[in-house]
């Protein structure tokens, strides 16, 4: 379900069957919201929190409740917030990416999907599949995205089979020389035709995409 605001900001919701609630965060969640994600980064992640790459989750007002065409969402349940899901508009910067993945996903026109995070206790509820189809839904609403990216680090738990079930693989830096521990991918837009893959990811793509799970 997807209302809208006065201003034409799309604004989603959606009540899941087992008692979870997708929202919009609002000021009052930007602690739990933050503990959510931090926890995630120190538990789950080999790079730990770095300034550089998680800024956003200490300044979550300046990159995702105050900007527009930027959303926070968080599902909820008896009243705690246990997931968290964003989208900016800031494209993947170079470096450290590879230069064309920079130049595919631009800032302005790239939705990109941040910090899809589900606390260990609430996983494997379909949080991170409806946080994800509200998000699409918010950048299918919202004017001047051309396609939603994302990139994920292989060493979260279940994340990377989530994310190839789910999206379409652009390239796997483990497989080029450099061997970094990132994985990219987009989802196209309905309406919206993605560009061909060049070469160089090609290469890096599997013989199949049919691992499933949920997280």
């Amino acid at each position: 379900m997807t209302a809208t605001t006065v201003t034409g900001q799309p604004t989603p919701q959606r009540q899941l069957e087992n008692g979870y609630l997708i929202r919009p965060a609002t000021r009052d969640d930007v602690g739990a919201a933050r503990s959510v994600m931090l926890d995630t980064v120190y538990h789950d992640l080999r790079s730990g929190y770095v300034p550089r790459w998680h800024a956003d989750i200490i300044d979550i007002e300046g990159a995702y409740l105050d900007p527009p065409r930027h959303i926070l969402l968080v599902a909820e349940r008896d009243g705690q917030v246990v997931a968290t899901g964003g989208v900016r508009s800031h494209g993947p910067k170079h470096p450290p990416n590879p230069a064309w993945i920079a130049q595919r996903y631009p800032s302005g026109s790239t939705a990109q999907l941040c910090r899809i995070y589900v606390r260990a206790e609430h996983r494997r509820q379909g949080l991170a599949r409806a946080l994800v189809t509200t998000l699409l839904d918010f950048a299918a609403a919202t004017e001047g995205y051309d396609t939603v990216y994302l990139h994920t680090d292989p060493a979260s738990p279940g994340a990377e089979a989530f994310w190839r079930a789910t999206a379409r693989l652009v390239c796997d830096e483990r497989e080029l020389p450099e061997r970094q521990e990132v994985v990219h991918f987009e989802i196209p837009l309905p309406g919206r035709q993605p560009a061909p893959l060049p070469e160089t990811a090609a290469a890096t793509q599997p013989a199949t995409l049919s691992t499933r799970s949920d997280r």
